[in-house]
């Protein structure tokens, strides 16, 4: 397994940039290779993917949710790979967002890339990416506030904006 871990600041409060990442059908307008992201439920995700023209698609479930604070996921299909996602407020409009990503790579060109250490750099342009997308919008998109913990929403937090739930990647 290869483990990716990169931190971004960015320039919006912690509500934001987390509402934000609960919006699973934007992930392609800043996450390089991912073509579409679906809800399937309340936790459940079905990704298709285009990286280094290998298409792959897969499920995965959301983990653990806590509004403002953590996202975790881990396929249930396809390529293994699983992971977090924190928010920590560095000030009232600045948020400290860490990912990590565990994932199994497959063949040799994704053997080589994790060894050199492209995944990192994958990793990193996204969340430059969504530090430009969110800081330019400086709202997001929509929210699900919901709490899921060992993988069952223990609290809806509301209602759902935007049509999706849960967290991401």
């Amino acid at each position: 397994m290869a483990t990716v871990k990169k931190t971004i600041d960015v320039d919006v409060p912690v509500a934001v940039a987390y509402n934000q990442w609960t919006q699973f059908e934007t992930f392609p307008e800043f996450m390089n290779g991912v073509e579409a992201v679906e809800q399937i439920d309340e936790t459940g995700l079905h990704f298709s993917t285009n990286v280094g023209g290998v298409k792959r698609e897969y499920d995965a479930q959301i983990i653990e949710q806590i509004p403002d604070s953590l996202v975790s996921w881990a396929s249930v299909n396809g390529p293994r790979n699983g992971g977090a996602v924190s928010f920590e407020a560095l000030e009232p409009s600045r948020t400290r967002v860490d990912v990590e990503i565990v994932w199994e790579p497959e063949g040799l060109a994704e053997k080589a890339g994790s060894a050199l250490g492209v995944d990192g750099m994958r990793v990193g342009a996204d969340l430059d990416k969504f530090k430009k997308f969110i800081e330019a919008q400086g709202h997001a998109t929509g929210a699900w506030r919901g709490t899921v913990s060992g993988g069952d929403v223990e609290d809806t937090g509301g209602h759902r904006d935007g049509g999706v739930a849960g967290a991401g990647i």
